[in-house]
């Protein structure tokens, strides 16, 4: 499913450059002397308003048909985002059209002076805040969800509920399959609602800044490390016991659907030891990604959750076949806090970087990752001869690929790729480049120089930034050609100095889009020579795209 997902992320954007997309469509009625605009928005797109006549807007708009009023002589700015890419801008205008019967007449916009001309315009009165468009699939999200849901079925939180669960439905005499099919509702309800909750409370656009946000990520370092040392067993991290024990004794003392509900809602309070940090990492993951994306992985999330727990409530007597709860169960809380650990640092670094601390740089960061798979290895082959032939075979299926991931790391302490990690670990330098990170000073150094740009739009809390790193800049054929070039590589949220704001306006309002990786070459006075780049792990499509 992931190579799939990956697949498309391909596949999508290149679809987007060769075909000429009008997802908005505009027309307009004359009122005196006004005109009442219509936008038909097409089914996956939404449309930002720019600027109507003067007035900046930027505004996201996902309701269609939409309506507004302008004067005749006003002309709309917008761009229309999809889950993958953003359209260049276009100008639709009443003024001229009157003749044409208010046909719909869509404009593209034009930038007649060089680009660093442009950029000195940029103040902070015309300033807006925008929504990110996604930079993955939003499929992506369920998925990410279900694998997190599959994790926590083993988990020493939720294993042992089973039981409890198959206790509860072998005292209910009604229908089973109804039952069932309830309980999994029952779930799914409230783990979405969880989701739908997180964006009510804190809105989309709030949501977005969590990813680069130090405050949210550092927390959520922490707390993985604690869970992590929890695994480990230095201390155990339960929510009080009164708690479940009400509502256990709340859904056996109740009837009917709303039984079921309570004892849904057991499961989630009992187990939120340990399925907090994963809906924790799940959710700051989803997080400015769409309106509906929080509520998207928790669906996943909830499904891969919900479904054994359904299918042990119709056929209770499956739990006898089912593994009870011993050794297996320690050795699975050791390899999750080596993996918590592990993934802990991804927000550590995100945080680090954005505000350029520098306490973990690449090399640190993979030693512990060695650290972390090494442990796993070793942890399961010093307790595999307390185990049958059977469980032994088994633990061998994770201890050679253990040794073997962590064996794969080691170069990276010298500078190798490990593209494996590219997703997780901080960037990697580019080596043998004109590198900038200031806007115009990279085009003052081309112009002197007179050698061509480009510019890239990255972010230091973007997954697929890192993979088109490692697969196509990272390429010896892609860095020979990319030394042709002046590269000015402006990261959107940094957050040293207000650069990352920055690099944000400059990315909206000279080029459209707001999504990332987003590569644009430039001559060697700013004026943009080719169609803009986006996701790619091939690197031969990005040599084609090169022009110099």
């Amino acid at each position: 499913m992931k190579r799939i997902v990956s697949i498309l992320l391909v596949i999508v954007p290149l679809f987007v450059v060769a075909q000429i997309q009008q997802p908005v469509k505009w027309s307009g009625e004359e009122i005196g002397d006004s005109v009442r605009c219509t936008a038909m928005i097409e089914p996956g797109w939404h449309m930002t308003l720019i600027s109507v006549g003067e007035q900046g807007i930027g505004e996201d708009i996902y309701e269609t048909p939409y309506h507004m009023m302008i004067g005749k002589t006003e002309k709309i700015r917008f761009t229309a985002c999809n889950d993958v890419n953003c359209l260049s801008p276009e100008v639709w205008g009443w003024d001229g059209l009157a003749d044409q019967n208010s046909t719909v007449h869509n404009q593209p916009s034009a930038v007649s002076s060089p680009l660093s001309s442009v950029s000195s315009q940029l103040s902070e009165h015309n300033v807006h805040k925008w929504e990110f468009t996604n930079e993955r699939s939003i499929w992506w999200i369920f998925v990410l969800g279900l694998l997190g849901g599959l994790i926590a079925i083993f988990t020493p939180c939720v294993w042992p509920i089973i039981p409890m669960t198959v206790s509860f439905f072998l005292k209910r005499t009604d229908n089973g399959l109804r039952n069932a099919a309830l309980y999994g509702l029952s779930i799914i309800i409230l783990y979405v609602g969880l989701g739908l909750l997180v964006t009510i409370l804190f809105g989309a656009s709030a949501l977005n800044d969590l990813s680069t946000n130090a405050v949210v990520n550092i927390i959520f370092f922490v707390i993985l490390v604690l869970f992590a040392l929890s695994f480990f067993g230095l201390f155990e991290i339960t929510l009080p016991d009164s708690w479940s024990t009400k509502l256990d004794s709340k859904a056996r003392s109740t009837g009917g659907f709303l039984s079921i509900l309570f004892m849904a809602f057991t499961l989630v309070i009992v187990s939120f030891s340990c399925t907090g940090p994963i809906i924790g990492t799940l959710l700051v993951e989803a997080a400015g990604k769409s309106l509906l994306a929080p509520a998207i992985g928790m669906l996943g999330f909830a499904v891969a959750l919900a479904l054994p727990f359904s299918l042990f409530a119709l056929f209770p007597q499956w739990l006898k076949r089912a593994p009870k709860s011993g050794d297996w169960m320690t050795s699975f809380k050791v390899v999750l806090a080596f993996l918590e650990l592990a993934l802990s640092l991804k927000f550590l670094s995100v945080a680090d970087m954005a505000y350029g601390w520098g306490i973990l740089p690449r090399w640190l960061f993979i030693a512990i990752w060695i650290g972390c798979f090494a442990g796993i290895g070793i942890y399961l082959l010093w307790r595999i001869h307390k185990v049958n032939w059977l469980r032994r075979a088994i633990r061998s299926l994770i201890i050679i690929p253990s040794f073997a991931f962590a064996g794969y790391l080691v170069p990276g302490l010298w500078g190798a790729p490990v593209k494996v990690i590219s997703a997780f670990a901080p960037p990697m330098k580019i080596e043998g480049l004109d590198v900038f990170h200031d806007f115009e000073q990279g085009l003052a150094y081309a112009k002197q120089e007179h050698k061509p740009v480009i510019v890239d739009f990255t972010g230091y809390g973007c997954v697929n930034c890192r993979k088109m790193e490692a697969y196509v800049l990272d390429d010896a054929r892609v860095k020979a050609r990319l030394q042709r070039y002046v590269f000015i590589e402006l990261f959107v949220d940094a957050k040293q100095d207000g650069i990352g704001d920055k690099n944000s306006r400059l990315q909206r309002e000279l080029f459209g889009s707001n999504a990332q990786p987003y590569y644009v070459q430039l001559d060697a006075d700013g004026r943009q020579i080719a169609e803009p780049m986006a996701f790619t792990t091939d690197p031969n499509e990005f040599m084609n795209w090169l022009l110099y």
